[in-house]
């Protein structure tokens, strides 16, 4: 009988052990990478050019920044989380290996051809890939017949076909009002967090905050998704501006609403919660920024940066965080990185969108401060996440 020691001993080819190259094992890896990559540098162009900096022209107008922002951006962090969201609501693998590769690199082709002359393969490669990630969501949950989210690849094909019409607009291909049609992507994106924001946040909250209560109003929830809907309907049809402020008006009180319900103020001693609430109460401001802009009253940007900068950019580097924390088995607590990332966050949502209106002379000087602390997160999130994302999980579990 062999001596205790050697019973757990096993042949490799028993056991092979885990690669340590961990890259393509799931979705969020690449597209997290690359979407905080893109964000920095590509902030930190646009913000070169836009002050007189750059001697060069990175984009043609603010047009194509917001574009790239929303297809961008936004659809690879959306990618990466459907992707990994996906697997766990289904049980079934979505894109890895050299699939995932070969999506990744679909996206970095978008983002390399809106700056060439190509802009037929640029429209159809930022329509191709929210397609392509539409697809890599459609087959695990069509097999496991996950019908409650189904939802999410009508979306994504939405996306598909908005960055189609946005890119050949502006190329002059088709008569549409290009900008109207980033407003809808804005939109969907909106629902998406929205959407998640409630699965997500309340339970996150209670689960990271003891004694907390945060919870759902059925018709409340009913409400803030389904005025949404309305929202990317009348923008569709472009209704009028009186009728949309109020339909704005009405979504901040209701998700306002829905946001008390989840009791923020008990967050503030856990950044990888408080991170969340504070960019859902952006999404509450650029509702109600924007029925006030509709009225002539401020400026559509500040009511669109409310949600692209605090709302977008704080959920998703929240979520970045915590998932990329989750899926590489380590704790689910904020280090010092992670919260400066958040407050950077914060303050480049206070630069673009409040310090105009306090200081409107030094409008300028508020552009550039707000992308210097976007840039700057995105950048601290990249080299802080790089080593855990490229490689295989600590707890030698797949993902």
């Amino acid at each position: 009988m062999p001596p205790p020691l050697l019973t757990i001993d096993r042949h490799p080819a028993e056991a092979p052990p885990r690669p340590a190259f961990g890259l393509w094992n799931l979705g969020f890896r690449p597209f997290y990478l690359l979407a905080s990559l893109f964000a920095a540098v590509s902030i930190l162009l646009w913000v070169a050019q836009y002050a007189g900096w750059l001697p060069f022209r990175y984009l043609q107008s603010s047009a194509w920044h917001g574009s790239e922002m929303l297809f961008g951006y936004a659809t690879a962090v959306v990618a990466g989380f459907l992707f990994t969201a996906a697997r766990n609501w289904t049980g079934q693998p979505t894109p890895r290996g050299a699939l995932l590769a070969a999506l990744a690199t679909l996206w970095l082709a978008g983002r390399i051809l809106v700056v060439t002359p190509w802009s037929v393969a640029a429209a159809a490669v930022n329509a191709a890939f929210p397609l392509a990630v539409a697809a890599g969501i459609a087959v695990p949950m069509l097999r496991a017949g996950n019908r409650r989210n189904y939802f999410f690849v009508g979306l994504l094909a939405g996306l598909g076909v908005l960055a189609l019409a946005v890119n050949l607009a502006w190329f002059g291909i088709i008569e549409w009002p290009a900008r109207a049609g980033l407003q809808v992507g804005l939109d969907v994106i909106l629902l998406i967090m929205a959407v998640m924001g409630g699965r997500v946040i309340p339970m996150f909250t209670n689960n990271g905050v003891p004694g907390t209560r945060a919870r759902r109003a059925p018709w409340i929830e009913k409400l803030a998704l389904g005025g949404i809907v309305l929202l990317i309907v009348a923008d569709l049809v472009e209704a009028p501006a009186p009728l949309l402020a109020i339909l704005c008006a009405a979504l901040a009180i209701v998700h306002g609403a829905r946001l008390w319900l989840w009791q923020p103020w008990r967050t503030l001693r856990t950044p990888l919660v408080w991170i969340l609430h504070a960019a859902y109460a952006w999404i509450v401001l650029h509702l109600a920024l924007r029925a006030l802009a509709l009225l002539g009253a401020v400026s559509p940007f500040l009511a669109t940066h409310a949600l692209t900068i605090g709302g977008i950019g704080g959920l998703t580097i929240g979520m970045m965080t915590r998932t990329a924390r989750g899926h590489t088995g380590r704790p689910l607590v904020a280090d010092r990185a992670d919260v400066t990332c958040y407050v950077l966050m914060m303050l480049a949502a206070l630069s673009r969108v409040v310090a105009p209106m306090l200081w409107p002379d030094e409008y300028v000087a508020t552009v550039v401060a707000a992308g210097a602390c976007w840039a700057a997160a995105f950048l601290l999130y990249f080299a802080a996440y790089l080593p855990w994302l490229l490689r295989a999980r600590l707890d030698g579990k797949p993902g």
